[in-house]
């Protein structure tokens, strides 16, 4: 016996986590193309299966049921941005007593083009969004889980703190201001088949246009959001 408890040699037990870690990450990438292209309601289990190439019994034993699968699919994607997110919360709690905006604002360029081109190279987590969107985010809020609440509470007095030293323009609650500000990426990005048929001589797919569109969304987020510094105020 092992140490572990086990008869297998390590090297077959960590080459059997090897194999279902991966299996896991084929079943995710099937899950979320089909929840991409359907919607949570619209997607079955039946067609997750034939692309991931595993059966549904073993879909069940990953994950439980649908929403499971599909909470699944939506963590990774949490996961995927949550080390420059935290980033950018650690650099943001450095600020201390005095907020200095100019360094704030270079921040938010980061955090925003970042989570652009997150998308850009996620087009299906894109999509599960706006279905969300079209469904009034009714399976999400089934998900919710208390990591979600802590990633609200992390940023919340730091945001709140922005807003009471009067460097947020609105007095919308600043983090209804700083989640709409970077849904600003979803929503371009969700118009582009559109932009593509009402001007179909416009290439806004092009390398050169989509970095004109990241430049233009972080710039219209941060100026948005936040006031010029008093020195360059008019």
């Amino acid at each position: 016996m092992s140490e572990s408890g086990s008869s297998e040699p390590g090297s077959i037990r960590r080459g059997r986590m090897h194999d279902a870690e991966g299996t896991r990450e084929i079943i995710l990438d099937a899950a979320e193309t089909v929840f991409a292209e359907h919607g949570f309601d619209g997607a079955r289990i039946d067609a997750i299966a034939k692309v991931s190439g595993y059966n549904k019994s073993l879909i069940f034993q990953y994950f439980d049921d649908k929403l499971g699968l599909y909470a699944a699919v939506i963590r990774r994607a949490d996961d995927q941005t949550r080390g420059w997110q935290n980033e950018a919360l650690s650099m943001l709690l450095e600020q201390g007593s005095t907020m200095d905006v100019e360094q704030i604002k270079d921040l938010l360029r980061k955090y925003v083009g970042e989570y652009f081109d997150y998308l850009l190279e996620h087009p299906r987590i894109q999509r599960m969004y706006m279905w969300e969107m079209a469904e009034g985010w009714q399976t999400y809020s089934q998900i919710l889980s208390q990591r979600d609440f802590d990633d609200l509470n992390d940023f919340a007095p730091v945001v709140t703190k922005l807003q009471n030293e009067e460097l947020l323009r609105s007095k919308l609650n600043p983090m209804l201001q700083l989640s709409t500000s970077l849904f600003t990426g979803v929503l371009y990005l969700s118009l582009l088949p559109f932009y593509k048929v009402l001007l179909p001589d416009f290439d806004s797919y092009s390398p050169t246009e989509l970095k004109n569109a990241r430049e233009f969304i972080v710039e219209f987020t941060v100026n948005g959001l936040l006031v010029a510094p008093p020195s360059t105020k008019s």
